[in-house]
């Protein structure tokens, strides 16, 4: 019976990918439909149905999505000393479906109540099911990279989806007769409500074939005193969503909480570091570098929910390679498009290339990531070039630019998912896992930032002058972000002796 299996048993699987692998793929993609969906609509809702002036949505952007990120190191601290990693992932479903609905019923005076739900549920749902990939490899499998890079793409398939569906219908695009005028938010909301419960009914239903993966690290405890500890939990994250809603609410309140959450995990992991081993040790020592690194990525690539929104909807054309179409729809959905193509192939190379023994290590994949975000920021930059008097640019050459940095990001985030799980001890998995995405939290928290600095030189301009002073911020980006990828090439020496054998 696959409920019977032992992780010896699972890890021993034959081919490239285990089968609990395509379930795990499925339950991500209709998830990230969900989350995608709504991240591709938040910054243009608050624009035309909050009102909100666009530097005040960048930093409502960035805290939005500094908090959803934050929030996984929360649940994965959880997930490790409570709930086990499927209870967690289950619990953040449940919410995140809740969350969902509210904004379907009522997505202006709710708004933030249905946001705050959306927070907690994917703090407990995001980090605990990469964590359960991890643990479907045996240390040292080189299949491992290809396992994230296959999972990565249903996390793309489901961000393709949500990120041009929900918009689209947001915006008028897509099934227009269908769709009533005053309730076109409800359904893009709705969409995403639907797409969180296949999601989770895909998890229930085939988690039996995980054997004794991401059960309850309280296993040995007594079973009355397990439920004790688990209640409270579920109770406390639940009294939790109201401070959540006011700290978004007040972006004054994130600043002040990112200025303590980043330093109190890096604390507590200290904390954690004193029972290990000085290899260990050293192993967590390079998974915090790659984590500072992942930050400065994460606040340029993550323009896409924010400024680049905006620019999307301002300054692009609507026609792509002749057809006409909805150009935040493309920013949003574009770059998942190609990570769908591209990411198995690319995950196969992994595995030619260590078997030829000419595969990058891991740092120099990083250093690479960084380069090719440039290049993209580079060429979004360059479409001020090819601007008419009505401030509207290529479209062709913005998604060519999504391209390019797509490259970027799959020699950064599956990977990076996957090193996490490869330096840390399986005890502190979903912490570390946490501590990943606590990472793009800071950079959604600064992607917002910037986005509201490029957005406040550009205030009262006319459409062609904000063209260009967001392109002249791209530019900037673009510089920054090689100046970073080429530091880490320099450093990869150093980070290579600090992971040991990980490669």
């Amino acid at each position: 019976m696959e409920q019977n299996l032992t992780i010896e048993q699972i890890q021993n699987f034959e081919g490239k990918y285990p089968k609990q692998l395509w379930y795990l793929f499925f339950s991500e993609m209709w998830e990230r439909f969900s989350f995608y969906g709504m991240r591709g609509m938040l910054a243009v809702f608050m624009v035309s149905q909050l009102n909100m002036d666009e530097t005040t949505t960048n930093l409502q952007y960035g805290a939005l999505q500094a908090w959803t990120y934050a929030f996984p190191f929360i649940g994965g601290l959880f997930a490790d000393k409570i709930l086990g990693l499927r209870k967690s992932l289950f619990w953040g479903g449940i919410l995140m479906i809740i969350g969902s609905v509210i904004l379907a019923v009522s997505p202006k005076e709710l708004f933030f109540t249905g946001i705050g739900f959306s927070i907690v549920g994917t703090g407990f749902f995001k980090p605990n099911i990469s964590s359960i990939v991890g643990q479907l490899y045996k240390d040292g499998d080189v299949r491992r990279d290809a396992g994230f890079s296959l999972f990565y793409a249903g996390i793309n398939l489901g961000a393709l989806l949500g990120g041009y569906v929900c918009i689209a219908v947001a915006n008028g695009n897509l099934w227009t007769g269908f769709v009533p005028e005053h309730l076109r938010w409800n359904y893009a909301f709705g969409f995403a409500a639907i797409v969180m419960v296949i999601s989770l009914l895909t998890f229930t239903q085939t988690q039996k074939s995980l054997g004794e993966i991401g059960l309850s690290p309280l296993v040995n405890v007594e079973k009355t005193k397990r439920k004790v500890y688990e209640v409270l939990t579920y109770i406390g994250s639940l009294i939790l969503i109201p401070i959540i809603i006011l700290m978004v609410a007040n972006t004054v309140y994130t600043d002040y909480f990112m200025m303590i959450i980043g330093p109190a995990s890096i604390l507590y992991l200290f904390y954690e570091m004193r029972n290990l081993s000085a290899v260990q040790v050293k192993k967590l020592f390079a998974a915090l570098v790659f984590i500072i690194f992942s930050i400065f990525f994460w606040a340029f690539y993550e323009q896409s929910g924010g400024s680049l929104s905006l620019f999307a909807t301002n300054n692009l054309q609507n026609k792509l390679l002749g057809i006409e179409v909805d150009p935040n729809g493309v920013n949003n959905s574009s770059g998942a498009l190609f990570v769908i193509i591209f990411a198995g192939w690319l995950g196969i190379l992994w595995i030619w290339m260590a078997k030829k023994k000419i595969e990058p290590n891991t740092v120099v994949k990083f250093g690479l990531g960084f380069i090719l975000l440039a290049a993209g920021f580079w060429i979004f930059y360059y479409t001020k070039f090819f601007a008419g008097p009505d401030g509207k640019t290529s479209l062709n050459l913005f998604t060519f630019g999504w391209f390019v940095i797509t490259f970027g990001e799959l020699c950064l985030s599956p990977i990076g998912m996957s090193v996490m799980t490869k330096l840390s001890p399986q005890k502190l998995q979903a912490v570390i896992m946490g501590m990943w995405f606590l990472a793009s939290a800071y950079g959604q928290y600064f992607a917002g930032l910037l986005g509201a600095n490029i957005a406040e030189a550009s205030k009262d301009a006319t459409n062609l002058e904000k063209l260009n002073t967001y392109a002249d911020g791209y530019q900037q980006l673009a510089i920054y972000a090689l100046i970073a990828g080429l530091l880490l090439i320099l450093i990869s020496p150093l980070v290579k002796k600090l992971m040991q054998e990980v490669k």
